[in-house]
């Protein structure tokens, strides 16, 4: 009974440190893309060949072309954090570049 109690006193600490932590971090992953400051030399995603897309800091050859196959999968980006949903971007290389990106 008290190896019991001790497993779900565990189970409640656990949920108790991961809960708080994960939303934490979703707001402020909402909080950075409404803060964006768009570049006025900014390169529109919907339209952009993958030459013009390797112009974007921190997107090569094999991003950009993943973006161009993506979008035309997909359709058009309604949203510029929508580029999260391509393998090999991340929340860091998003917050990087969402300044040299635009949708329209």
């Amino acid at each position: 009974m008290i190896a019991k109690l001790d497993s779900l006193f565990l189970i409640f600490v656990v949920i108790a440190i991961f809960i708080p932590s994960c939303t934490t971090r979703i707001v402020m992953a909402v909080h950075d893309t409404r803060e964006t400051k768009i570049a006025s030399n900014a390169i529109n995603i919907n339209t952009a060949s993958s030459e013009e897309l390797e112009r974007i800091p921190h997107i090569g050859p094999k991003l950009a072309g993943e973006i161009v196959r993506f979008r035309e999968r997909h359709g058009r980006f309604r949203r510029p954090e929508y580029l999260m949903l391509i393998r090999g971007f991340s929340d860091t290389r998003y917050r990087e570049m969402k300044d040299f990106i635009r949708i329209e």
